[in-house]
């Protein structure tokens, strides 16, 4: 990845509905490169889609929960559907330690988020932080990798 490819997703990510024309300004292309740029960048997987970014909050979902999910033994695969099945939950990662998934849930009420950490109670142990703010929304790593010094 160069520097114009660098751009190109800079203003792509301001902006992904940007005009190939103003992308091509932005990049210092043209816009016949610019549109092969993004094609590459799709083919390689650097860009995996474009996305709408909507806040829960205007929709009605107030609430917002974290929550660490342990399931209990044998019951990994079956905890792992019911969370992909509920569309309430909005991301979830699979990590190490010793909860197996941490996802982040939009309700409108605690009532709602009491529902559905019933739905999974019987097949995994649940820890539940209320979202008060969110100071880093989500956002791409750096497009250059730094290296350590020392």
């Amino acid at each position: 990845m160069d520097d114009a490819d660098r751009k190109i997703i800079e203003a792509l990510i301001v902006d992904a509905r940007v005009s190939l024309k103003d992308l091509a300004k932005h990049a210092g292309l043209s816009s016949p490169g610019v549109s092969e740029r993004v094609r590459r960048l799709l083919e390689r997987g650097i860009i995996r889609g474009f996305t709408v970014d909507i806040d829960p909050k205007v929709l009605g979902y107030s609430l917002q929960a974290i929550v660490r999910i342990r399931p209990l033994p044998g019951k990994l695969h079956i905890v792992q559907q019911l969370i992909q099945e509920i569309p309430e939950f909005c991301e979830c990662d699979k990590v190490t330690g010793e909860d197996c998934f941490i996802a982040r849930l939009a309700v409108p009420s605690i009532e709602q988020l009491d529902g559905i950490l019933d739905k999974i109670s019987d097949k995994a142990e649940t820890s539940t932080s209320i979202v008060k703010s969110q100071p880093i929304h989500r956002r791409p790593p750096p497009l250059v990798v730094r290296e350590d010094e020392g």
